[in-house]
């Protein structure tokens, strides 16, 4: 079935609240800031004294089994609620219906989930949460960062929460390991990293995962890219192309990534390598793979690099590293050149030229002591596309080169654009179109060899 039949199925409605993307500011609610105020704690708060009151008194009743590792049908949920319950009957301070309400969710929230900023996690147009210690904290709706009133009650409460993420997950995270990457049941990527390195109090960010993971229609109504675009990046996944998908932090890579990967036909062995796993594929033969830190004895520790080399006893016809940043790339490198064609990966560059370079930066970072002719040749070989994806100032995220790595000429690696984004004196960069430029790309006879062929008129020129 061709990319053009499968659209109907990829594609939602675009006023479904819970998938609407970072990456659209036309949506954007005016007083959006508004929406927060009323969790962020007031001076003498009568509701927030019973609150804790009753908060101690749950704990007291409930013990340690509120902080310990858990699993999500332990029955802790019901449990917390009907002790609660209990004391709110036994509550001699009066008390409204809203205010029982908020201080049962307030409770459940610091208990249960993860204080504070549980409201913000639950809000399907926040993308991002940062906590720059207790009292600072910033969410990110539709690509733009606005400070929230919530707060945590201290530095302590903030480390609880941290504390209670990393467990879940099996992490740590002390003055011994002071950074630490873990993920939230949902997915969610959650950053934190703790004093002595944090100079002025513990940090958190997570950036949310979407209830539904977006799809190329999605990507196509939003303006990220264009039909042709996808049409043609479908072709390139199922004609086993090996892509790297560059752009700056927060730019999109991981969405393009998912999106990318749903081309992949299901016959096909997929293994998939992460620092923390995010990659949602629709395929059923998908085996996940996800690196680990060390212990805090410093042993065990199992990072990307490791993954890259055991999967490649694993039989895939397909590698997909959801970033390399280290020297896993020079063993992605190998992958792709020794019979993993289609493989895919991301990394952080500004540009498909910068793209090239960390690559081979990171190359070196293997110690192998190559010459850099050498590096590049493998570069050359291995790589054939790749798609720069950009942010701008608006918040809007969209694919701004898809370049073919041509190959070698002379010491320098040959690139060519295949997609533009239109930008001129009289368009804005965030309102210009992702254009053909009429250049067709050179392994379009190794599409053939696959069954894939390209729509004769989608070169034609630039429209």
């Amino acid at each position: 079935m061709s990319l053009s039949a499968r659209l109907g199925m990829y594609g939602r409605a675009n006023n479904e609240e819970d998938t609407e993307p970072a990456d659209e500011p036309d949506r954007r609610a005016s007083g959006s800031s508004q929406r927060y105020r009323a969790a962020g704690r007031q001076a003498a708060d009568p509701v927030y004294d019973v609150r804790l009151r009753i908060q101690r008194r749950l704990a007291d009743e409930l013990g340690p089994t509120l902080y310990a590792s858990r699993g999500e049908d332990d029955g802790l949920d019901a449990r917390v609620r009907e002790v609660l319950s209990d004391l709110l009957a036994r509550e001699e301070t009066p008390l409204s219906g809203s205010d029982r309400a908020r201080i049962v969710k307030e409770v459940i929230d610091e208990v249960i989930g993860h204080g504070p900023i549980e409201g913000l996690l639950r809000d399907p147009s926040v993308t991002e949460v940062m906590c720059n210690g207790a009292k600072f904290i910033y969410a990110e709706r539709f690509g733009r960062i606005e400070r929230t009133e919530v707060e945590f009650d201290d530095d302590a409460h903030l480390r609880r929460i941290i504390d209670r993420i990393c467990a879940r997950v099996g992490r740590r995270v002390d003055e011994a390991s002071p950074m630490v990457d873990a993920r939230l049941p949902d997915g969610s990527r959650v950053n934190a990293i703790v004093p002595p390195i944090a100079l002025d109090g513990a940090s958190l960010t997570i950036r949310k995962f979407s209830a539904t993971p977006l799809t190329v229609g999605d990507l196509i109504s939003y303006g990220t890219m264009t039909r042709p675009a996808a049409e043609f990046l479908d072709a390139c996944v199922r004609g086993r192309r090996n892509i790297v998908v560059s752009g700056g932090t927060g730019s999109g890579k991981t969405t393009i990534l998912n999106v990318l990967s749903s081309f992949v036909p299901t016959d096909e062995r997929i293994v998939t390598i992460e620092d923390a796993a995010e990659l949602r594929l629709g395929q059923d033969h998908v085996v996940r793979l996800e690196s680990r830190p060390a212990n805090a004895e410093g042993r065990g520790i199992v990072n990307t690099r490791d993954l890259v080399r055991n999967s490649l006893r694993m039989r895939p016809d397909r590698i997909v590293v959801g970033e390399v940043r280290d020297a896993a790339a020079l063993d992605m490198l190998q992958a792709m050149n020794t019979g993993h064609d289609g493989s895919l990966t991301t990394l952080h560059a500004n540009t498909p030229r910068d793209a090239l370079s960390r690559l081979e930066t990171m190359v070196l970072m293997a110690g192998m002591d190559l010459p850099s002719r050498a590096i590049r040749d493998q570069v050359a070989s291995a790589v054939d596309l790749i798609i720069q994806i950009t942010r701008f100032k608006d918040g809007s995220r969209k694919v701004s080169h898809i370049t073919e790595v041509v190959g070698m000429e002379g010491d320098t690696i040959t690139l060519q654009d295949l997609f533009l984004h239109e930008v001129s004196a009289e368009i804005p960069p965030h309102l210009a179109q992702l254009r053909t430029t009429g250049i067709r790309p050179r392994f379009v006879d190794a599409l053939a060899m696959y069954g894939v062929t390209l729509p004769p008129n989608l070169f034609g020129g630039p429209r």
